[in-house]
């Protein structure tokens, strides 16, 4: 007998060769299974995406034992995987569809979800642009689960839009994130823009990671650490890509270190800790967004340094999760951790277990949506 039964709608096939946003989507996926939830992932892909992400998404299925519960939506009605007559059928026995920012827009299978359970992971972009009237990802869905855990609270600065926010942790599958021990660098992989420019909203510019990341360029001049970020840059940056070297940050393409689940979890195991810098966005608005990347290297024993975003709100900080909001700031905490590493590798392990593991966040959650149906 299942537990419950859920449909997950999530980008993944569009970014072969990105082992951390694939991921984004297992966390969810294994998350559930664990708790004994049947469970569906459905992807789409037009004629403007990379056809080399069936493949790549299939083996990623595979690898994790989902090979029969996943289907790609293609142009004209076709589909890989699950058939849509069998993803028609997994959406109305569902105890709710978990559609990531809005990616299903297929109106007929929408209609057969009972619960349309919208999950905002890039929190103020959505809420902004529904605000200034340029779009409303938003429509059609009857929840609305953020990972911005302030949103709502009168120090956030993301508008709520009149909605009611369920805010989440990012989970993590502990059983696949086992603690390491070791590393030399601090580490991150990250992306310099990303697909959303900055928002203009409240006589504010809102911005990305490249714009918020400049302000901390110095850091590696300021402690005896050694810092690698697996990058992905555009050579039209290439003034950023000079700037970064020059100030002693060491590069490395993401395609090499990290194109897969396996290889990200590999990079991340092998690093001391994490430096993380937040966008513009979720640090400006006090969103209280929290990094899935840094709840990776938490899990697995590794300290995170992250730029605060709220998230401290939420989170013990002080061992094992450091926050900074300025440049001294960020150097303390790279000196803390370098120098009682084993203290802070305990307790970032720690916090792992106590707050994201998927089996808690993942529980919460439900609890919050009081979705659950009777299974057989």
């Amino acid at each position: 007998m299942s537990r419950g039964s859920v449909v997950i709608a999530a980008a993944l096939a569009q970014r072969p060769g990105a082992g951390g946003h694939t991921w984004f989507g297992l966390q969810y996926l294994l998350g559930f299974r664990a708790l004994g939830w049947e469970v569906t992932l459905v992807d789409r892909l037009d004629p403007r995406m990379p056809r080399g992400g069936l493949d790549y998404l299939a083996a990623q299925m595979r690898r994790f034992g989902l090979e029969d519960d996943w289907s790609v939506l293609l142009p004209g009605g076709e589909s890989a995987g699950l058939r849509r007559p069998e993803v028609e059928r997994r959406l109305a026995a569902a105890d709710f569809l978990l559609n990531v920012m809005g990616y299903l827009d297929d109106e007929e299978l929408l209609e057969r979800a009972p619960l349309r359970v919208f999950l905002d992971v890039d929190p103020g972009f959505g809420q902004m642009w529904r605000e200034l009237g340029l779009a409303d990802p938003f429509a059609g869905h009857d929840r609305f689960v953020t990972v911005g855990l302030n949103l709502g609270g009168p120090a956030c600065e993301v508008p709520d839009c009149d909605l009611e926010w369920i805010p989440t942790l990012p989970p993590v599958a502990l059983a696949r994130w086992p603690a390491v021990s070791g590393g030399a660098r601090f580490t991150s992989v990250a992306t310099w823009r990303g697909p959303n420019g900055p928002v203009e909203y409240g006589g504010r510019t809102h911005g990305l990671r490249a714009h918020e990341f400049r302000r901390f360029l110095s850091l590696p001049e300021r402690v005896a650490a050694d810092f690698e970020l697996a990058l992905a840059i555009d050579p039209g940056d290439a003034a950023d890509i000079e700037r970064l070297r020059r100030a002693g940050w060491a590069l490395t393409d993401p395609a090499a270190v990290a194109a897969d689940p396996v290889s990200y979890r590999r990079f991340i195991q092998a690093s001391a800790a994490e430096f993380s810098v937040a966008k513009a966005m979720y640090a400006q608005t006090r969103s209280g967004w929290f990094s899935d990347r840094s709840a990776c290297y938490l899990a697995s024993g590794k300290p995170v340094v992250a730029q605060e975003t709220g998230f401290g709100e939420h989170l013990p900080t002080g061992e094992g999760l450091l926050a900074f909001s300025t440049v001294e700031e960020a150097a303390a905490a790279v000196e803390a951790v370098r120098g009682e590493p084993e203290r802070h590798a305990r307790a970032a392990r720690e916090i792992a277990v106590e707050h994201l593991d998927a089996g808690r966040v993942l529980g919460r959650l439900v609890d919050e949506l009081g979705a659950v149906r009777a299974h057989g």
